[in-house]
């Protein structure tokens, strides 16, 4: 049986589409640069596992996994976060603007709270809107790395990379602008979409 590898998402729209919110050179340097590195690391250690079982060789396992979960949660992230961005502003609607009036009082409460999530992340995360099925109800989460404090079973619905390299060129070091522009760049059709298939 042959070992499919991850490939690199091709993106959904140019890499000049997303300005002035993200430029081209930074948008191009998170797609190419930053992102394949995830793929290629986690394509990396797939043939590591499978070449010392073929070997029936010693791995640290510990590690290897370590090393695993944070180059699939990259390559997941980063898969999540460029297909909720588009270059037209929408807003939420249907069942999702629904979920979100009932989980968070108003669109400008929920906006106001993932935009405090995104801001408070700790060195490198992500900000990220979930939906938790026991519950039905909306949730913040903040993923440290691309793998840490993550919810369990909890469907990811938005997510916002504050990695510095998804930013540093063009807004430097203010995060807070950076996620100011985010709200004009959400697809919240592909958002609605992911409830769908969540609930």
């Amino acid at each position: 049986m042959e070992n499919k590898l991850y490939t690199l998402l091709q993106l959904p729209y140019g890499y000049k589409d997303l300005e002035p919110y993200i430029s081209e050179e930074q948008l191009r340097i998170h797609h190419q640069k930053h992102h394949q590195a995830y793929v290629n690391g986690a394509n990396a250690i797939f043939e590591r596992l499978e070449k010392s079982r073929k070997e029936d060789s010693e791995l640290d396992f510990k590690a290897t996994l370590k090393e695993l979960s944070f180059h699939t949660g990259g390559y997941t992230l980063h898969n999540l976060f460029w297909t909720n961005l588009a270059p037209t502003k929408s807003e939420p609607e249907g069942e999702l603007k629904k979920l979100i009036d009932e989980s968070f009082g108003s669109i400008e409460r929920f906006k106001k709270e993932f935009s405090q999530t995104a801001l408070s992340v700790e060195g490198s995360g992500w900000a990220v809107l979930t939906f938790d099925p026991e519950r039905r109800k909306l949730l913040m989460m903040q993923i440290e790395k691309h793998n840490v404090n993550v919810f369990p079973s909890y469907s990811l619905l938005l997510v916002l990379d504050v990695w510095e390299h998804a930013y540093y060129l063009d807004y430097k070091n203010d995060r807070a602008k950076f996620i100011e522009g985010f709200w004009n760049i959400v697809d919240w059709k592909e958002v609605g979409a992911r409830l769908g298939r969540a609930s």
